[in-house]
């Protein structure tokens, strides 16, 4: 199947992720007023940190949305993430090309980017810098995926 590993692990994944398989704290990229919004937020570049709160192994990065209605008379919303109730949602896994080993206080920071596929506008392309500088690991790496 090595022939195929490179295409699979560009296609990120939607499952459902338990809650005791996250390693690090939560890091907001986007906040998004869809009542606001013009042709071209959809697209961004956000940075972000990652801290680990155990010893443990990094096999991919969980992305999620949470939702705010706030123009109702009684504020709502809720979250697709892995800590909140399951929802149809799911979650997006961005499997990684290295298995990061890292130790409780260490921190991944990098930079995620999205948007729109040129060809299919439907197509989301994802960029995602990262580097880990621990006492185990040491990686500095650039990973595309393309989600359809």
């Amino acid at each position: 199947m090595s022939c195929i590993k490179k295409q699979a692990m560009m296609e990120p994944l939607v499952d459902t992720v338990d809650q005791k398989q996250i390693v690090t704290n939560c890091h907001l990229l986007k906040t998004m007023d869809i009542s606001k919004m013009v042709l071209g937020d959809a697209s961004f570049t956000a940075p972000f940190k990652l801290i680990a709160e155990r010893d443990d192994y990094i096999h991919a990065f969980v992305a999620y949305f949470d939702v705010s209605f706030t123009k109702c008379h009684k504020l709502m919303g809720f979250s697709t993430g892995p800590r909140s109730r399951a929802t149809h949602w799911k979650q997006t896994v961005l499997y990684l090309e290295d298995v990061l080993t890292i130790c409780e206080g260490e921190t991944i920071i990098g930079s995620m980017t999205v948007a729109p596929n040129k060809k299919n506008p439907r197509d989301v392309d994802i960029m995602v810098k990262y580097s880990l500088s621990g006492r185990r690991c040491v990686v500095s790496r650039v990973q595309f995926y393309n989600m359809r």
